[in-house]
Parts: structure tokens; sequence; C-alpha cells
């Protein structure tokens, strides 16, 4: 632990030596930025970006009825999955709430992976704990991994790997580095994610940047993710929020029985009242979390695009007003901006 109870991933060190902005995130001491958000940001879209993300919870779901169990509880249906496959899917509560989104890895017919957001790690894991059933245990073993995302059209070659299947993973070797290679990501680019040993961390990091991996921190994954319009649990997307209404409903296999399950249901049937929506800016404002859009929603998240140079962001609208070319007007600081409403994602990369 550091000063002021933030904890530190095993990656601390090398990030303080690097230069890295340190800032709070979610219970940890993270990197924002060590160069600048534009550079890095631009790094990934163009070349390859190294994050760590060791912060985010990692849960073993095993016995004979772990299946059962998930099935029960989260949205998607993973009968679906074969071992060495993944899959994004919600945690959600008896109101069809979202407690987490997160993603399963199918790694026996009695052993998942669950990979869970850092910030709703203890609720989560309570969650889920607090609903085992006989035959299942669930276990929380974040502290005993660490975990490396490279993003990037050059991420797979620097690596030494091929292509394969998205939301699929393997053991193997990267770098000299036993890790469990994850074909899933955060950022709308090619890549992996990267799981080892929480001991074998600082060998795999000084092995990727060694290839000339640029070091990138949450800022830019911020706006890396929202450009290809991936929500935020926390701001987009919250226990008080539903699939439904953010766009998630095909993360919910409606026709099983889960928690909220009955109340997606009706929210399907009877046509949501707001709708998760995605916009730029007409004229020159950055939106931010929490300003108003006049038309009688709210911004959710928000920032300067990088690769297309204006403003954009993701709020919630009245349904009335969520089709693409809808024009919006967003109260920023006490001046209206116009804006309008673009379908998903904002920034779609050009075809080489």
């Amino acid at each position: 632990m550091s000063v002021a109870g933030l904890r530190r991933t095993p990656l601390h060190d090398r990030h303080v030596a690097l230069g890295a902005r340190m800032v709070p995130f979610a219970g940890w001491e993270m990197p924002v930025q060590y160069d600048g958000v534009i550079p890095e940001h631009l790094a990934v879209r163009h070349d390859r970006g190294v994050f760590d993300v060791s912060h985010m919870g990692q849960f073993h779901a095993e016995g004979p009825r772990q299946t059962e169990l998930l099935q029960s509880l989260l949205s998607n249906d993973l009968s679906r999955l074969a071992d060495g496959d993944a899959q994004y899917t919600l945690l959600t509560n008896d109101n069809g709430g979202i407690v987490d989104d997160l993603i399963a890895y199918r790694l026996g017919p009695f052993h998942t992976l669950l990979v869970v957001n850092a910030g709703n790690r203890k609720a989560a894991y309570a969650w889920l704990k607090e609903r085992e059933i006989s035959g299942t245990e669930v276990r929380d073993a974040s502290d005993e991994y660490a975990l490396l995302a490279v993003q990037g059209p050059t991420a797979l070659s620097a690596l030494g790997l091929v292509d394969g299947p998205p939301f699929t993973h393997s053991m193997g070797e990267v770098l000299g580095v036993e890790v469990m290679i994850c074909r899933t990501g955060y950022t709308g680019e090619q890549g992996v994610e990267l799981m080892c040993p929480a001991e074998d961390a600082v060998e795999l990091w000084d092995a990727i940047v060694a290839t000339g991996t640029t070091p990138c921190g949450l800022g830019a994954r911020d706006t890396l993710r929202l450009e290809v319009c991936y929500p935020l649990h926390g701001t987009d997307i919250t226990g008080e929020t539903d699939a439904i209404s953010a766009g998630l409903g095909w993360t919910c296999a409606l026709d099983k029985e889960f928690s909220g399950v009955a109340a997606l249901r009706r929210i399907k049937e009877e046509g949501p009242a707001s709708k998760l929506v995605a916009f730029v800016m007409d004229e020159k404002a950055v939106p931010r979390q929490g300003m108003a859009i006049v038309e009688g929603g709210i911004v959710t998240s928000g920032t300067h695009s990088p690769m297309l140079d204006v403003g954009i962001g993701m709020g919630y609208v009245p349904s009335a007003q969520a089709a693409p070319g809808t024009e919006l007007v967003i109260d920023v600081r006490g001046r209206p901006k116009r804006a309008h409403v673009v379908k998903k994602p904002i920034y779609v990369k050009e075809e080489s």
C-alpha cells in the first residue's frame, strides 16, 4: 500500500521511473500519462502502446455447477462458449441495473475466469459470493496476477504473435514470459491483453517496452475507448442504468433466466425512455461528464478526439432524440453549444 491508502500495481516503480504522472483511480495509484495523452493516443492508433491494467479484478468461478451459477447472474449466454472462448457480459441486479460489465473467459467445463472493473471489485465479488450455490466456489485471485494490454496495428507483430479470432484466449510464451494471451481490448485496435503472475510483471513490461512500444496511461485509454464508444462503468453505465437504454441489449440473452431479466424484458417491450447516444460537437467546445443536454439529457463521457480534432461524447437523451443526425445542444459551462447524434462508433478506422 502507498501513502493515503492507495494501492499500487507491481509496475508502480517502473511508471515512476518513466516520469509518469500518477493519480488516484478506483483506489489505486495509477499512471494517467507519460509523455502526454495525445501522443500516447496516436501511438495506439498508428503503431502500438502498452497499458498497465493490473488494477482490474480477477475472480475464479469453479465447481460442477459454476456454469449454472453464472448463467443465473450474468446477462449473456455462457452456454455458447467453448474452452478457450471469452465473452463480454453484464452482472445485473434485480432491477436490471448494471453492477459491472466484465469479460468471462471459459477455462474449462467447471472453471470460468471473470475479469472485472477495479472500482467494482469488492461489490462484484460480494454479489457473486453471496449467491454461491452448492457445487460452486468463487475466489478473488486479483492480487495474484498482473495484466498488460498491448494495443495497436503493430502490436501482434511486435510480440511475435499471429492474428487470431477476437474474444478467444490461450496460454503461451510472449517475449520469454509465460502468459495467458487474451484477444480482447478496450481501444478499438488490434491487440491482446496479457495476464501473468504478479512476480513476472516487471520482466514482461520491460520486454514489451524494449520492443519500442509506447507506455500509455489512463488518459489515453479513456480517449481511445470513447472514440469507439466503449462504455465506462460508473459514468456511462451504473447500477441505476439498464442494458437496453445503454445500447447493450446485445449482451442480454432475454430467453434465459438471470437477475433482472423480467425488468429488461419489460423495458425492451415498452421501449426505453432514454438512450445512450454518441455525439459530435458542431461548435468548438469540449463536452464533459455531468453537463446538461438541453433537450432533456446529460453527458456521461466527453473529451476532445485526437483523431477527429473535435469534441465528442456520449450521453443519455430522450428516445425521441436518439436517432443519428438529431441536433443537440450541450450546456458547456453556461454556454449553449451545438452538437449532433452520430452512429456508433464515433471514430471508424480507414481501411488501408
